[in-house]
């Protein structure tokens, strides 16, 4: 049992290494990316499926109130389209599955928002769907995928942004990676939008 854990937090260090290794302008591309539209006073949307819609709906939330305890800074506009069960299950009942994110994206999404959207296989239709609205509504986008990054990254990668891809077949370890990236740009925004220190006590 003490091989089972350590080979897991090996191999989750491994991921992280190459994600160091391959990565990074595409991670610093994604952070300017969304640090424009804080400036430009439009508003980040976050979608995915599964433990991919929990990251959007953790994300949202360090943006929305506070990345750090004992610093506040501004709330940052941030809407995770996974977490209004009406929504989602009147769009489910009364359209398709499909569209249960962009057809929050065609009511909600405007010219500069920024829509992270997060699918490990690259294979979800209803964030592809996400992105092809989005693009068609004039967001910006930034994927966060997985594996060989599907078919969104084979066929659909000019609608892309910024596409971050993780250099893991398992599916834990590119979920870590997402959580990651994440709290990376909650930490750039804290310190390179708002420029404040963290020694501010509440």
């Amino acid at each position: 049992m003490y091989n089972l854990i350590q080979n897991e937090i090996e191999e989750s260090l491994q991921t992280k290494k190459k994600l160091l290794e391959l990565s990074l302008e595409d991670i610093y591309l994604a952070c300017g990316l969304i640090e424009k539209t804080i400036k430009n006073n439009r508003k980040i949307l976050l979608c995915g499926n599964g433990g991919s819609a929990a990251d959007a709906q953790h994300i949202a939330a360090e943006l929305i109130v506070r990345y750090k305890s004992g610093y506040n800074r501004p709330s940052i506009p941030a809407i995770s389209l996974v977490t209004d069960t009406s929504v989602l299950t009147a769009c489910a009942n009364d359209f398709h599955y499909e569209d249960i994110f962009s057809r929050q994206i065609e009511g909600l999404g405007m010219q500069g928002d920024c829509l992270i959207a997060i699918t490990t296989s690259g294979n979800s239709k209803n964030v592809l769907r996400a992105i092809q609205t989005a693009k068609q509504k004039y967001l910006n986008v930034i994927l966060l995928t997985g594996k060989s990054g599907g078919i969104i990254k084979k066929e659909y990668h000019h609608l892309l942004d910024v596409s971050i891809h993780i250099p893991s077949e398992v599916t834990a370890r590119i979920q870590e990676c997402h959580i990651l990236i994440g709290h990376i740009f909650c930490e750039y925004l804290d310190q390179v939008l708002f420029k404040r220190t963290f020694e501010e006590k509440l």
